[in-house]
């Protein structure tokens, strides 16, 4: 479904403006709904007789995001651990000590950018070369202290895959994540049509030209080029997962936050390979790139199932991130999403019948509802916290009380007593005498009823 004629001229006006603000040569950005690419425009030296979607840029660091795949994925197929350290796989190398999760997150504290010449913008060296240039001392913070991007980092990563899966970084991203895809156009050297990357002289306007470089052993880190029509179907398997990639359940976990920085302001986190910022219904996933020459943005909005994609051939002059951002926004403000129609139950299982409607904690009253995917306990418009009914068990998957057990407590003849989760004790009345504290019965001294999960 494409956008209105009057969206997508703001949407227009949005690329227009920042390629003139930032002194870029050419932008091209597109906006994903529901899985398609519903807008997608330029601006500057462009071909207007050419496809648009179909012109290659360098896409930078949201190549870390394709290496953070391959890792989730073997994870997923218990191949590797997120807690085990990288010199399990790689042996003894500098920053090996140090685990997946930390690498992933850029929370173990090590240097940022390997030694030597200016890795972006340097022919690439070999991996047994860049190892024996670092022993692992130059780390800047304790492991998790905070987070501290590190591209050097992601180059261990790549390497951890390859060697699990008998082959190198780049075969691995091909066969795992490019074929399944489709992302015929996502290549590690620039094929045509491809734009050219500038560095944009501050004051005459000038154009220079920066080198498509091959940054090898580094190339996990950021390496790849790929188009807007790519990048679209890149950024709807961000929103939704893809059954043979991986699923958005582990995209979903990959994007809780792992480490930030105080001086950011809660505004922009780090998940497992991922970027997290404010915006849009409240959180944008993804990443952004920048390369000599280029910069780029992928990042969506999973509860309105929208998402941006840009790129531009500048090394610097405006931030992708903020640009895609107000595509998200401004595509909700014009045409907003709509939500998932609500739908009545077919039946309330047996034994929650009793255990629906008005609860306290203390005095605090709470309302437990049935949805389609599992208990709500708070109130329709604000929820506390979510329960997934299981065979064995009613397990929180968000707010306070995720990952804990909610028991039903019967009485001997089977009545419900109270709920308890977490010793968070729950009653129809407030401050029931009859049952555990918060109720009359003092510390050591048992309530009535027997605890059971459903």
């Amino acid at each position: 479904m494409s956008v209105a004629d009057t969206t997508g001229r703001r949407l227009q006006a949005l690329v227009a403006q920042r390629q003139v603000s930032g002194r870029v040569p050419s932008i091209v950005a597109g906006v994903v709904r529901d899985g398609r690419l519903a807008w997608s425009g330029g601006y500057g030296d462009l071909d207007a007789s050419a496809d648009l979607t179909d012109r290659q840029y360098r896409i930078g660091s949201i190549t870390k995001t394709f290496t953070a795949v391959l890792i989730l994925q073997l994870v997923r197929d218990g191949l590797l651990d997120l807690d085990q350290p990288a010199s399990d796989v790689l042996g003894d190398v500098g920053y090996g000590d140090h685990t997946l999760r930390a690498l992933l997150s850029h929370s173990s504290g090590m240097q940022a950018e390997p030694h030597g010449s200016w890795w972006e913008r340097s022919e690439g060296v070999d991996w047994d070369t860049l190892v024996a240039a670092h022993d692992g001392s130059g780390s800047v913070f304790p492991p998790g202290q905070q987070h501290h991007y590190s591209n050097l980092g992601f180059a261990l990563l790549g390497e951890v895959a390859a060697r699990r899966l008998g082959v190198t970084w780049w075969e691995a991203v091909q066969t795992r994540i490019l074929a399944p895809l489709g992302l015929d156009r996502t290549t590690y050297l620039p094929q045509q049509p491809a734009a050219q990357g500038w560095s944009v002289d501050p004051y005459a306007g000038t154009l220079t030209p920066e080198p498509a470089t091959d940054t090898r052993a580094m190339a996990p880190a950021g390496q790849l080029w790929s188009t807007i029509g790519d990048l679209a179907v890149y950024n709807a398997f961000l929103t939704a997962g893809h059954p043979d990639v991986l699923e958005l359940s582990r995209l979903e976990l990959a994007s809780h936050p792992q480490s930030g920085d105080r001086h950011d302001d809660h505004a922009y986190a780090y998940g497992l390979g991922f970027q997290l910022a404010r915006g849009g219904s409240g959180s944008l996933v993804g990443h952004t790139g920048s390369m000599p020459g280029f910069l780029a943005a992928c990042l969506v909005d999973r509860q309105h199932r929208t998402g941006a994609v840009l790129l531009c051939n500048a090394t610097s002059g405006l931030a992708p991130d903020d640009l895609a951002q107000d595509l998200i926004e401004e595509l909700q403000r014009c045409e907003p999403a709509l939500p998932s129609p609500w739908r009545p139950n077919d039946a309330v299982p047996g034994a929650l019948a009793d255990v629906l409607g008005p609860w306290h904690w203390g005095n605090t009253f709470l309302l437990l509802t049935l949805e389609s995917d599992g208990l709500v306990l708070g109130s329709h418009d604000e929820p506390w916290c979510r329960f997934a009914i299981g065979e064995d068990a009613i397990v929180g998957t968000t707010g306070y009380l995720a990952g804990e057990t909610l028991h039903v407590v019967r009485r001997d003849d089977g009545s419900v007593s109270h709920l308890e989760c977490a010793t968070f004790v729950l009653t129809r009345t407030p401050y029931d005498p009859d049952a555990p504290i918060p109720g009359g019965h003092p510390p050591g001294v048992s309530g009535p009823g027997t605890r059971s999960t459903c």
